[in-house]
């Protein structure tokens, strides 16, 4: 299943060179992916790896991590062995999952608070890595130049970051406790700009609306600092252009009933340096720096559960998609520029929702 490396990166920078540049342009539905097995109902987490052209699942339903050629858009396999969709979603998996180690493997978060690693080309779960929680072991971030995963126990009291390196051993380098951390912890991510990790804090101690983000150095597996951001509650979160980091905010949701916005943030300057209003209530966010588009799921946005697209140069919203509750992933391939959501069963296609740019 796995490619050359090489050829892959060819290809997709003649898919990028071939890319219309008009970021201005919505989305148009393209196909539909439709999943085998169990009813496609639970699922949490969509990553795309541009590496290798292939996106991947955290399919509860199925018990699984499923994977899709970007190529093709087409269903390729899954692999079994996660604990699936649980009485409650803070003991469900699979949760966040990404792939390390030049693609050849992938790591995700499950259910009974532990990370499964599964090779790529066996196709099978090889470890299983104890975070050492009692709930799941949720988003997770890779930093490529040092070997280090962070995944995030988001719904254990206090909520910690694990750090693991992905060399062989996959030794436990820190646990880190957040106790201000009154709401969970949400999508980390590693920025090549500084190479630190950044996770989303949706709540500072119990004060509403003052979020942040969180700053980890996983050469020093150490805390670096929490940077402030207020009136977003952040979930998702996606590497943009240069120092710019997008954050898909959660604030503007049905429970809260606020009028939502996206943000904007400057590693570099330490603050959002600009707001997107008129969109909440979203968990995944990801930004096309292709084509210069943010994307945000706000499957809980208070007027109905949308895909939002962002032009990323003017910072504006250019199209708000229909989707269902509960659509709450997306991710984007480099590829081809396709947009990945997927939608329950009971109140959508049970499938991948495949959009392309408009021409």
């Amino acid at each position: 299943m796995q490619r050359r490396t090489g050829t892959m990166l060819l290809a997709a920078v003649a898919g990028l060179a071939l890319a219309s540049p008009a970021s201005a342009a919505g989305l148009k539905e393209y196909t539909k992916i439709m999943m085998p097995g169990a009813k496609f109902e639970s699922f949490d987490i969509t990553f795309a790896d541009q590496q290798t052209g292939q996106v991947f699942i955290a399919d509860r339903s199925n018990k699984a991590v499923d994977v899709i050629d970007a190529k093709t858009d087409k269903y390729v396999t899954r692999i079994t062995g996660f604990v699936g969709d649980g009485p409650k979603g803070d003991v469900s998996g699979p949760n966040g999952v990404l792939t390390v180690n030049n693609g050849t493997e992938a790591w995700a978060g499950d259910g009974d608070s532990t990370v499964k690693v599964i090779d790529l080309k066996a196709g099978k779960i090889v470890d299983t890595i104890k975070t050492g929680g009692k709930k799941r072991a949720d988003e997770v971030a890779y930093d490529p130049k040092d070997g280090v995963f962070a995944v995030v126990n988001d719904a254990d009291e206090p909520p910690f970051v694990t750090l693991i390196s992905t060399k062989p051993g996959h030794k436990i380098l820190a646990k880190l406790v957040y106790p201000e951390a009154s709401d969970g912890i949400e999508q980390p991510q590693y920025n090549p700009m500084d190479g630190m990790f950044y996770i989303d804090l949706p709540e500072i101690n119990k004060q509403p609306g003052k979020g942040g983000l969180i700053v980890i150095n996983p050469r020093t597996a150490q805390k670096v600092k929490i940077l402030p951001v207020d009136n977003c509650t952040p979930h998702g979160q996606s590497v943009a252009k240069g120092s710019l980091v997008f954050l898909a905010c959660n604030a503007g949701n049905v429970k809260d009933k606020k009028t939502g916005q996206m943000a904007v943030f400057d590693i570099k300057k330490g603050k959002v340096v600009a707001t997107i209003p008129g969109a909440g209530g979203s968990d995944e966010g990801w930004a096309n720096n292709n084509i210069g588009q943010y994307y945000a799921a706000t499957a809980n946005e208070s007027a109905g559960p949308v895909l939002t697209v962002i032009d990323a140069k003017s910072n504006k919203i250019v199209q708000k998609v229909k989707t269902a509750v509960g659509a709450h992933s997306v991710a984007a391939s480099l590829y081809n520029n396709h947009v990945y959501a997927p939608q329950r069963a009971s109140n959508g296609c049970g499938c991948i929702m495949v959009y392309a740019p408009e021409m």
